[in-house]
């Protein structure tokens, strides 16, 4: 859900206001009405027929105007009819800001109710909050807007205000968050989603990939080995998000969208430990669940002799340890649970 979706949603509820303000300059007041009034009606059976649903929202819409337009004809006051947008409008800060604040199963109820679907996960809630939060400012300026206008301000102001500069304001808004969004989307790491063969289904951002178990994507492990049967192991930098400060397999990290497995294989080897591999063997796959991701990982294995330049912003340090060292520790906190799993997986394949 995001804000596009949610405007898609709420403000075809205000085209009976919009109809009446362009009815209103070629036709009196009460021809004015009926118009608008007629369009809603419409509007409530269309939405109907099509998704099954009864809309509120224009329904209520619907009903101030026939309310306060009604009461506007019998006193010849054209007050009461100019202040309903302001009325409608602070319905909808009311319903905006509860929304907000609601607990997350209250809100994805009062969703449901609009044909909304939301992601149940901590992220995509905060996110959806904020966006409520900002559309509620919104409409609370516009209100206070609109009912100044109605007061203070020609008619002309006012059918402005309450109609024109509405969308005006929306449209800016919009094309603000589109063009962040696409900021975002361009410096966005894209990683394929895959099933548990390995066949691609489809691509999430690597942000998204840590938060939902449910995108498993796949992932490269390079067991580094010496002459002597050694083996390289990377200690996880203090700063990571995962397992910080861990001793972990020698070279690991994700296959990009578009790439295969030797390209990644390569690319990690060089940014990680700065080698250029010559060749590496394939021990096989397995997926692995942890508490933020899911992964497939292809285990591959080589041996290295030569000099080893970890990459400062990505490794704590690294060194070879013997069979003899890693079995002492296995079980201690010292190496990541991961590379535990792995190491008893492959055990038996970790020879030169």
């Amino acid at each position: 859900m995001n804000m596009q979706d949610l405007l898609k949603k709420l403000l075809p509820g205000l085209l009976p206001l919009i109809i009446f303000i362009i009815a209103d300059e070629f036709f009196d007041t009460a021809t004015s009405l009926f118009i608008a009034i007629g369009i809603g009606v419409i509007q409530a059976a269309w939405i109907f027929l099509r998704e099954k649903r009864i809309d509120s929202f224009v329904l209520l819409d619907t009903g101030l105007i026939v309310l306060l337009g009604s009461i506007s004809l019998i006193f010849e006051n054209e007050i009461f009819f100019k202040i309903k947008p302001g009325i409608v409008e602070v319905i909808m800060c009311i319903m905006l800001f509860s929304m907000a604040w609601a607990p997350t199963k209250l809100l994805t109820a009062m969703l449901g109710r609009y044909g909304m679907q939301v992601s149940i996960d901590e992220y995509t809630i905060k996110k959806f909050r904020r966006s409520l939060k900002i559309l509620g400012i919104i409409f609370f300026f516009h209100t206070l807007l609109v009912f100044y206008s109605a007061f203070y301000l020609s008619k002309e102001a006012w059918a402005f205000i309450s109609g024109v500069l509405f969308y005006l304001i929306f449209a800016a808004y919009l094309g603000f968050e589109v063009i962040k969004n696409l900021i975002i989307r361009s410096r966005t790491e894209w990683l394929p989603i895959v099933d548990k063969e390995g066949n691609i289904l489809g691509k999430v951002s690597r942000q998204e990939a840590h938060r939902n178990k449910n995108f498993l994507h796949p992932v490269v492990h390079v067991h580094v080995l010496n002459r002597h049967g050694e083996l390289f192991l990377q200690k996880r930098s203090i700063s990571k998000q995962i397992m910080p400060g861990k001793w972990d397999t020698a070279i690991g990290g994700h296959i990009s969208w578009g790439e295969n497995l030797e390209q990644a294989v390569f690319r990690e080897s060089k940014e990680e430990l700065g080698i250029k591999l010559k060749q590496v063997k394939f021990l096989g796959k397995y997926v692995w669940e942890s508490d933020i991701e899911r992964e497939l990982i292809y285990v591959f294995k080589t041996q290295w002799d030569e000099n080893i330049n970890i990459n400062k912003k990505e490794i704590e340090e690294g060194k070879f340890w013997s069979k003899a060292q890693i079995k002492q520790n296995i079980g201690k906190g010292l190496f990541t649970p991961n590379f535990e799993f792995e190491y008893n997986l492959m055990g038996k394949s970790l020879k030169i």
